[in-house]
Order: structure tokens, then sequence, then C-alpha cells
């Protein structure tokens, strides 16, 4: 997974330390399918995840990370959960800790395809059917799935 460039510049600083990022997911929903990508760095399914970008709001970088990543046009339609990861260690030793706002998000245009280096593979899976991927990936999509009135906060 490519690093920001603002992650790389505070790495200068911090090294390897434990590093707090705010994180996005959007689950995207078309139908009774969601949008899926199979990530680069690990294999596993997933549905579109990223790093909120210093100054942007969660909801737009929800947006450009499904355009980035699948050249889907999205709209969110309500921050379904915002949850808090177990600190992280990266492949190449960094420490990290994500702030997650998971997102539901409603397909509006676009052919799902490869959109970057992030991910070998994109595709619409049934919401009955998902592939294997982590537990927290699944309970993110139950989550915005099932999402109506006050945000899920835990």
């Amino acid at each position: 997974m490519p690093i920001p460039e603002f992650v790389v510049r505070l790495r200068e600083h911090i090294g390897h330390d434990p590093l707090w990022l705010p994180a996005v997911t959007a689950v995207v929903l078309r139908g009774e399918e969601v949008l899926l990508v199979r990530r680069s760095d690990n294999g596993r399914w997933a549905p579109v995840t990223g790093i909120v970008d210093p100054g942007e709001h969660p909801a737009l970088t929800a947006v450009r990370e499904a355009e980035e990543e699948t050249g889907v046009e999205i709209e969110v339609e309500a921050l379904a959960w915002v949850s808090i990861t177990p600190v992280l260690t990266h492949v190449n030793g960094d420490l990290a800790q994500y702030l997650d706002h998971t997102f539901r998000c409603r397909y509006v245009a676009g052919e799902a395809h490869v959109g970057d280096d992030e991910s070998t593979e994109v595709r619409w899976a049934p919401l009955d059917d998902l592939p294997e991927m982590q537990p927290v990936m699944v309970e993110r999509i139950r989550t915005a799935v099932a999402h109506a009135g006050d945000v899920r906060l835990d």
C-alpha cells in the first residue's frame, strides 16, 4: 500500500513509533451487492479503505478513495460506525493505530476496476455471499448495511 507523503514525512521524525491516524472504510452498496477490493499488501478482500489526508473531511476521503481505488463514483449516505483499531505493526515495522470512520455509501456511476496499486482485484459481491475476509471488515459491512439512525460509537 502506498504510504501517504505526510506519513512519510512524519516517519522521518518518529521512526517506527506508534502513529495515530484517522481512516475511513467506504461500504459501497449497489442494491444487494457491496464493492470489494483484494488488497495488494495482504491479498485479503475488504471494502474500500484509506487514510484521511490532513485537513480533509473523512466523508470526502471515502469518495476520493473509492474513485482512486475502483473508478467508481459514490455518494456518502451516513456515518455508520466510529471505531479504533488495536495498534498494528506494518510489514516495514511501523506501528500505527487507526480511528476508523465507516461510511454507508451508495453507488452512483462508473465501471468498477482496479484503479491503483493498492489492490489486485475489484468486484461486486452479494451481501449474502461475501468472500472470506477479516471479521472486522465483515462487521463494518454488516454495520453499514443495518445502519439506521444514530452513529455507532465504540
